[in-house]
């Protein structure tokens, strides 16, 4: 039997934690949750569930995660965020490995979003390595949406099933936050945004999800995900922007 650690960072979770840690249990002999101090039952759904929990102020997603993974006690770890879970199709692909003698590091995995039951075509398929050997890869220390650091990879049949947003007001709430949060990797970085950039790359970000991520056939959806993905880039650069100018 592989032994592999499933890691997960929470923020008041009570709502998803559950169901999170249940479709982990299948493949993983420790699941160990980092808690970012919530303040409803998660820490209590999640020890009860038999995770090991631990509490570490949040540290941005990047080395929030690396230091999860620093806490476990298996060289493999698969990584979900609490509103995403494997499905039965992944459960047997993961079952079916040999990770002893894996000649991988890695192993990406198909994910489907969803907008509560809707599932989201636009944004399939997204190919997210998290299931790692963290001797060998582990993720960057990016304070926004980390990626996994790796070298050599295969990719896993099944999916991660990731229930992001409740509804589209839930997205639109969230679009700001990761504006905020964008920007600030921008500026973190020293990049400079010049005028025309907030325009140019929020038309780019349009057109890209719009026409090539084939945003256009999928009715309404389509076109909502593809405007706000507009938004948030144009956005981004503003923030960033204004930030810049006020702090040179």
């Amino acid at each position: 039997m592989n032994r592999i650690t499933g890691t997960i960072i929470t923020l008041n979770e009570e709502k998803n934690i559950a169901a999170c840690i249940k479709s982990l249990q299948p493949v993983c002999d420790e699941i160990i949750v980092v808690d970012s101090e919530s303040k409803d039952r998660t820490v209590e759904i999640a020890n009860d569930l038999g995770a090991k929990v631990i509490t570490q102020s949040y540290l941005g997603d990047g080395p929030q995660k690396l230091f999860a993974a620093k806490q476990a006690k298996n060289n493999w770890i698969i990584c979900l965020d609490a509103d995403e879970r494997i499905d039965d199709e992944l459960i047997t692909s993961i079952q079916q490995l040999d990770l002893d003698t894996s000649p991988y590091d890695a192993y990406f995995i198909n994910r489907k979003t969803y907008i509560g039951d809707e599932w989201i075509k636009v944004w399939y398929p997204e190919k997210i390595a998290r299931l790692y050997n963290s001797k060998t890869a582990n993720y960057k220390p990016s304070i926004g949406h980390a990626t996994v650091s790796h070298k050599k990879s295969s990719q896993l049949n099944g999916h991660i099933l990731h229930y992001s947003f409740s509804n589209y007001a839930e997205l639109l709430n969230q679009t700001t936050k990761f504006c905020i949060r964008d920007a600030n990797v921008f500026n973190e970085k020293n990049k400079k945004v010049g005028a025309l950039d907030p325009f140019l790359h929020a038309l780019t970000a349009f057109i890209r999800k719009y026409i090539f991520k084939k945003g256009i056939l999928y009715g309404e959806s389509g076109l909502t995900i593809s405007i706000t993905t507009a938004y948030r880039t144009y956005m981004k650069y503003v923030i960033a922007r204004r930030h810049y100018l006020k702090k040179y």
